[in-house]
């Protein structure tokens, strides 16, 4: 009786698993679409800007908290590895921006409650992808710290007010920043690639995780040149917030989130 009564349902999961694996994504996207992408975002921003900015203010003081934390715990020779994994989780964090989206799209009202309590239609699906974030983001962190012990060995980190005139009066700091950066990009383009779609369409559909970080890279892939413009518009608005104290999260953040539900949107 309990393989009878749950085949329906069984059976309607893998049917929306093999529509979004067949569902045919648009390739070869105007070079310009982010730019298209960021006004429509803005456009949500300010519609109903109350629960969006409030969104904003939470991710900005929970991010100070940690790094806060992480100073005072002496552990700020992970600071600036967690200030470029942010941008590893950060699509996660963006969920409930997703939500609103979508709900001004079908004409619905949407409040601060809905967007913290996102019910995304995969479920649980969703919790694997921050998972694996979440593991990219503690392995970019570890990585950060070997790359500094390679160069400089096993010895004290110099401090925060030291360590700017180590990076750049060297030519070990040099040497450390290029190796760190093109091996911060390479975890920083993998993750981009894997949930800059994936979670909108977990949040959009019944899909497993599986598929949707597959088909979010599929898409990435097939539309490499506005996705490279995006990415590099992501990076510029993120160094603002860092340039402004993160205070300029409380703005950007809502405002890429929901950028980035539309650019999903137009790749359907």
């Amino acid at each position: 009786m309990v393989i009878r009564e749950n085949t329906p349902v069984l059976v309607s999961e893998m049917s929306d698993i093999e529509e979004t694996r067949n569902e045919k994504y648009k390739r070869d996207v105007s070079y310009d679409a982010a730019f298209r992408w960021l006004s429509h975002g803005w456009r949500d921003l300010w519609t109903q800007p109350i629960p969006s900015l409030i969104y904003g203010v939470t991710v900005f003081v929970a991010s100070l908290i940690f790094l806060v934390y992480m100073y005072d715990t002496g552990r700020d020779y992970f600071l600036f590895p967690a200030l470029a994994g942010f941008m590893i989780v950060g699509p996660l964090v963006a969920a409930g921006l997703y939500l609103k989206s979508r709900s001004i799209e079908n004409g619905q009202h949407v409040t601060l409650r809905s967007m913290m309590l996102v019910q995304p239609l995969a479920g649980a699906q969703v919790f694997f992808t921050g998972m694996v974030l979440t593991m990219l983001m503690l392995l970019w962190m570890r990585a950060a710290v070997l790359v500094y012990a390679l160069f400089f060995g096993v010895r004290p980190f110099p401090g925060l007010d030291h360590v700017a005139t180590m990076l750049i009066m060297t030519p070990v700091g040099w040497a450390m920043l290029v190796v760190g950066s093109l091996i911060g990009s390479l975890f920083a383009g993998f993750a981009f690639a894997i949930s800059v779609f994936s979670i909108p369409m977990l949040l959009d559909h019944k899909v497993d995780a599986m598929t949707a970080m597959g088909v979010s890279m599929a898409i990435v892939w097939n539309n490499l040149r506005p996705m490279l413009l995006w990415g590099a518009i992501v990076l510029a608005l993120f160094l603002i917030c860092v340039a402004t104290g993160l205070i300029g999260l409380i703005v950007i953040f809502p405002w890429l989130g929901h950028s980035t539900w539309h650019a999903y949107k137009e790749m359907r």
